[in-house]
């Protein structure tokens, strides 16, 4: 019992060690953990490459020329247009508020009892379109926040540098790392690890990688359908809706709100309204029964408000960094959860005592509580034998 106590103290030391490196460290982690997620995100798609007979370090260098490629089309391409989409949305902005303020909240107040008399909307817009023009929209914002000193310059491009430089090295020896660190496993508790390991992979696999493509689908997906029917915000929105896609439901009724406020406010007619529900109807038809099934699938095992918690309470306690690792650590501790639960429910603290078994309690509080099969009936015999006979 000692000696299990004193394993667990020590396990418990060496997390304490691990949670106080991140947070006093956080900073200096960041790139080193983005890069760890990298990896282990396109480990996958190297060892696919691999059983082509292509060696993992080309694969590695073909995986990054791709995905370089990639990345130069978005910046030019993707960003201004983006960028396009802000500032018509920040302009826009003015009619949506004349909108809420005339039409809807008419509405409501009429229906509902609801009063927004409160809500300073004109202050909030002056707000937003004075910071935007400012900024010079978000190449403006990224300069102006690098920029405030030499120090964050040079932090900044060496971030830059370190997370393609450390993924390459961690993908490549990827294998090498998984070895290494199963060899340090003390060899009792090997297989237990080896299976939560293992079942934490399957878990964090299947919602990071599916989850991803799953957002970027919808994303695309709302994006061009909205354009296609006529919203001129309507790629900004999608891109929005898909982004908060992770949380079942709240991508498509954040979408379909901004959505339909932008068909009001653009066409005042119902039909862009009926349009726009069409769209976001087909995006979950589509989530629901054909992208979740094949990317993601029914093994994932974490909770929409337990995803939520997750990021809230990493950006919390960690920051940025909290924010990185807080989907890994929360399908880590759901494995972890679930294996506590079925060691509890095959526990003799769970299972029913046998029927012949009786509970006996004796002496102080602090005697242990004895469950034995006849106890109670062994006990008084055996201190009537050794007990002397008393006289007549």
């Amino acid at each position: 019992m000692a000696a299990a106590l004193d394993i667990r103290l020590r396990w418990l030391l060496l997390v304490s060690v691990i949670g106080a490196v991140f947070y006093w460290f956080g900073s200096a982690l960041t790139p080193f953990i983005v890069a760890g997620l990298f990896a282990y995100l396109f480990n996958p798609l190297v060892e696919k490459l691999e059983r082509r007979r292509i060696g993992r370090s080309l694969g590695v260098s073909l995986l990054f020329l791709v995905l370089t490629l990639v990345l130069v089309g978005i910046v030019l391409v993707l960003v201004p247009y983006m960028q396009k989409q802000v500032t018509r949305f920040i302009d826009q902005l003015p009619n949506w508020i004349a909108w809420a303020r005339n039409v809807a909240a008419p509405w409501l107040e009429q229906r509902f009892g609801f009063s927004f008399e409160m809500f300073d909307s004109e202050g909030v817009v002056t707000l937003l379109q004075n910071h935007w023009r400012e900024a010079g929209g978000l190449a403006g914002t990224l300069v102006a926040k690098v920029s405030k000193s030499g120090f964050a310059v040079v932090a900044w491009m060496l971030n830059l540098v370190i997370v393609p430089v450390a993924a390459f090295y961690l993908l490549r020896d990827w294998n090498l790392l998984v070895e290494r660190i199963h060899a340090l496993l003390p060899r009792h508790i090997e297989p237990v690890v080896v299976r939560l390991v293992r079942e934490s992979d399957e878990t964090l696999g299947a919602f990071l990688r599916g989850q991803l493509s799953v957002m970027i689908i919808l994303g695309m997906l709302y994006g061009v359908g909205l354009w296609a029917v006529g919203i001129s915000v309507g790629p900004l929105i999608g891109m929005i809706a898909g982004l908060i896609s992770f949380v079942p439901y709240l991508g498509a009724i954040v979408g379909v709100a901004m959505g339909v406020i932008a068909a009001l406010v653009q066409y005042q007619d119902a039909f862009h309204v009926a349009m726009v529900l069409v769209v976001f109807a087909s995006g979950q038809l589509l989530e629901g029964y054909v992208l979740v099934p094949k990317l993601v699938g029914d093994r994932i095992g974490l909770h929409p408000v337990a995803v939520m918690f997750a990021i809230l309470a990493g950006g919390e306690l960690f920051g940025f960094v909290g924010v990185l690792v807080a989907l890994p650590l929360a399908a880590v501790i759901m494995v972890l959860l679930r294996y506590a639960y079925q060691r509890y429910t095959q526990s003799e603290m769970y299972q029913e005592p046998p029927a012949d078994s009786t509970i006996v309690l004796e002496g102080s509080v602090a005697d242990s509580v004895r469950v034995a099969k006849g106890e109670a009936e062994s006990t008084p015999k055996a201190a009537a034998a050794t007990e002397p006979d008393k006289p007549a």
